[in-house]
């Protein structure tokens, strides 16, 4: 059964001419407070991702001091099924689960999903006790399933509430929390399982955690703005001519030809495959590589692995104020902008990659640097490919990111299986010289794809409807209102 979701509307010039295309009064608006709870919301899901990658190292480590909680003898290859069965479930998701938020509303759909979530990470101790290793993957695959519908969720939720002036803070705000979750996460669950809590409270306190935001998202959170009951009416106004839209009521039909033969979805798809490897390689390889090559015991070890992702989580605000700024200054322009970003998010770490690949133990401190400088950079990527399904579509936004964000994540599965099928001798630079650099080209190669076909213009096919419309109902993207217009309309008016 279709449900009847909004959509968008042309507002039309008079109604343009009549509209506040100045910034809200209110410094701190209702679209700040759901960015922030989304943000939130996406780190928890990342410290609940990661949560079983430490607490796997407690509950299978025979000469623990901690005898309150049970351990368990799996193998290496059982614990590599466990930590791979989270993405089983993840990249199915992505595709449907985009499809549904978009019809029935990603608002509810996501706090649901993060709820579940949380209440099946809690259950995990209780599965590894009664049920082995087989309960605690059928947990995990359902784990990965939950939030593979997250993504999709937040490009929706996203389209509907961030101005374009806006869109490169918020994603990158909202995205790099996950980035945030990964190094709490990482750094806690450590603390947490050698405590007398034992590896058990990992799950309880980060599934509690991810449990008690759904609740709060459930009701604090909207759909968009046309569905607050309490935002001021010219942050309502704002954010609709921002995007050159208002909205209304009308049933949507995914153009599934029209998306998957776009030239320009293609674009942001390779590109986005070209980061998951880069990005998954990185976390999953860089630990062993660190050890094995340039010689870091575990407690170093943690440390240096986890301080580039804070690093990247700092850069992430001025670089996304800059791109944000200069956009709505009409400095860049919207589709310049998007790729200049993803080149700095994807070439610049391209080459740290491969200068990373040719320094020795002799110097591992220039080793770190370049680790941090390749994942740092890569953080632009945020305000580049990243925000492009909302350019291309604010209504099929959440499909578009269910397509290339599933395809993605099969790249991201294959980069350390790749990675170990070249590197056969963990501690021989030279194999791992080959895998950085294969790294660094596909980096390169997906930036190059972007920057030559990539384009952030609404397209035709987001006019798709399940029936004629009448002059009432109107669900077309008009010409794009950009900050250039914006700020041309302000000088009229000044004169």
């Amino acid at each position: 059964m279709t449900q009847k979701l909004s959509t968008t509307r042309r507002i039309s010039k008079a109604e343009n001419m009549r509209a506040p295309l100045h910034p809200p009064k209110a410094k701190i608006g209702c679209r700040h407070i759901q960015i922030l709870l989304l943000t939130l919301g996406f780190f928890c899901c990342y410290a609940v991702r990661v949560a079983l990658s430490i607490a796997l190292v407690a509950m299978t480590k025979s000469d623990s001091t901690n005898s309150n909680v049970a351990h368990y003898n799996w193998s290496d290859s059982t614990q590599n099924i466990i930590l791979s069965s989270f993405f089983w479930g993840y990249v199915i998701t992505h595709i449907p689960g985009g499809e549904f938020a978009q019809r029935f509303g990603a608002q509810k759909f996501l706090s649901i999903a993060v709820g579940i979530c949380g209440i099946v990470t809690i259950l995990i101790p209780t599965a590894a006790q009664y049920g082995g290793w087989q309960a605690v993957i059928v947990i995990r695959v359902l784990t990965g399933a939950l939030q593979g519908i997250i993504p999709p969720c937040m490009h929706i939720l996203l389209s509907k509430w961030v101005p374009v002036d806006e869109r490169g803070r918020a994603g990158s705000c909202t995205y790099s929390g996950g980035w945030l979750g990964n190094v709490i996460a990482l750094l806690s669950c450590g603390a947490i399982s050698e405590s007398v809590l034992g590896w058990p409270s990992c799950f309880y306190i980060w599934g509690g955690i991810a449990s008690l935001w759904s609740i709060l998202y459930y009701f604090i959170g909207k759909q968009s703005p046309a569905d607050h009951p309490r935002i001021p009416l010219d942050e309502k106004e704002y954010i609709e001519i921002s995007l050159g839209v208002t909205e209304t009521v009308e049933r949507l039909k995914t153009p599934w030809i029209a998306i998957l033969t776009s030239i320009p979805v293609w674009a942001i798809l390779i590109a986005q495959c070209a980061q998951a490897w880069g990005f998954w390689m990185l976390l999953t390889k860089t630990p062993s590589y660190m050890a094995n090559v340039l010689g870091y015991d575990i407690l170093e070890n943690g440390i240096v692995t986890a301080v580039p992702y804070f690093v990247a989580w700092l850069l992430g605000f001025p670089v996304s104020f800059i791109c944000d700024k200069m956009i709505k200054d009409g400095r860049v322009s919207l589709k310049s902008m998007r790729k200049i970003a993803n080149t700095v998010g994807q070439v610049i770490p391209a080459f740290a990659l491969i200068g990373f690949s040719f320094v020795n133990s002799e110097h591992r401190t220039f080793a770190v640097c370049l680790l941090i400088i390749s994942v740092g950079c890569n953080v632009a990527v945020f305000n580049g490919h990243q925000m492009s399904h909302m350019d291309l579509s604010p209504n099929f936004s959440g499909v578009l990111m269910g397509i290339t964000n599933a395809t993605a994540n099969i790249f991201g599965i294959m980069a350390p299986l790749i990675c170990g099928a070249i590197v056969s001798d963990i501690t021989d630079i030279y194999q791992w010289r080959k895998v950085f650099i294969l790294s660094a080209g596909i980096y390169i190669f997906g930036n190059v794809v972007f920057v030559l076909f990539g384009e952030a213009s609404v397209q035709p096919w987001n006019e798709s409807t399940t029936h004629s419309m009448t002059d009432h109902e109107i669900s077309v993207i008009p010409e794009k209102i950009t900050p250039e217009k914006m700020s041309d309309d302000k000088k009229i008016d000044k004169n």
